[in-house]
């Protein structure tokens, strides 16, 4: 199987190009190919298809095989994909998901895609939307008690759920690997939750680490970083219109208050080609 390796600041996935190849299980091929020891090493798997409803299809597995509604920096990835290996001529692309269309608006230079914009659509900020159990309608900081702490979590979804925790101790010393897997399989959140673990610098600069759902601690997580926004934005510690400051990189992130979807820009990297032997 022939494969690319790419990352959005950071955030690594295996790319297949689904118009050439074809995969069997790719749950369990997730699983193999993200192993950082015996595998090719990533936060998951994506694969690029056909669509009948849009110009190409992601789909999206995590490290442990479960499957993603939606993946901002993968996406990101695809649009310089199918613009760099030639696959369209579009610099505005339509992507199928799990969570609906988005819209990828590509920024090309020298020939090839440098940064990505992406209409991640409107995000979900009634609790019983996300889902999650904390309360009804929009539900903001509702505390949550687990180990030996109590934080207080705002659930946004952005394509995928996400629970968003304000602190304010710096980000970089927490113990993200102690709560993150908890909170992750919290009962609040009955189809579990990424957790964002959120520092306000300003109203317009936010420094955040993500405990991914189903892949752990990643470098980014950019529809977290939608959800820091809007979370933050709700609580008045933000603007509609924020730099979101990753282990991996930066994301500039905007809640447009006319169409009321949120965009997300950024980079998108190429690493390596290669070909991995699926009958291991």
């Amino acid at each position: 199987m022939k494969f690319t390796k790419m990352h959005g600041i950071g955030n690594d996935y295996i790319y297949v190009n689904g118009f050439e190849e074809t995969v069997e299980n790719p749950n369990e091929l997730a699983v193999r190919v993200s192993d950082r020891h015996f595998g090719i090493g990533s936060d998951g798997l994506v694969l690029i298809e056909p669509s009948s409803v849009a110009d190409f299809r992601m789909r999206m597995f995590n490290a442990d095989g479960s499957e993603g509604d939606m993946c901002g920096n993968a996406s990101r990835c695809i649009g310089k994909y199918v613009f760099d290996r030639g696959l369209t001529d579009k610099t505005r692309v339509t992507l199928e998901t799990r969570s609906g269309i988005k819209v990828l608006e590509l920024t090309v230079e020298g020939g090839k895609v440098k940064r990505v914009r992406v209409d991640m659509g409107a995000p979900r900020i009634r609790c019983e939307e996300v889902p999650c159990t904390l309360g009804t309608g929009v539900v903001l900081r509702a505390p949550v008690h687990v180990l030996d702490r109590t934080f207080e979590i705002t659930p946004v979804c952005t394509g995928n759920p996400h629970g968003v925790i304000f602190l304010d101790e710096p980000v970089e010393t927490f113990e993200l690997a102690k709560y993150g897997p908890v909170l992750e399989c919290h009962p609040a959140f009955p189809k579990k939750a990424n957790i964002e673990f959120v520092q306000v610098l300003s109203k317009e600069r936010l420094r955040m680490r993500v405990w991914e759902r189903g892949s752990g601690i990643t470098l980014a997580c950019g529809t977290g970083s939608c959800a820091a926004l809007v979370a933050a934005n709700l609580c008045g510690l933000a603007n509609r219109r924020a730099t979101v400051v990753l282990d991996g990189g930066e994301l500039v992130n905007e809640w447009d208050e006319a169409t009321g979807h949120v965009f997300m820009s950024g980079p998108a990297a190429f690493v390596f080609d290669g070909e991995y032997d699926v009958r291991r």
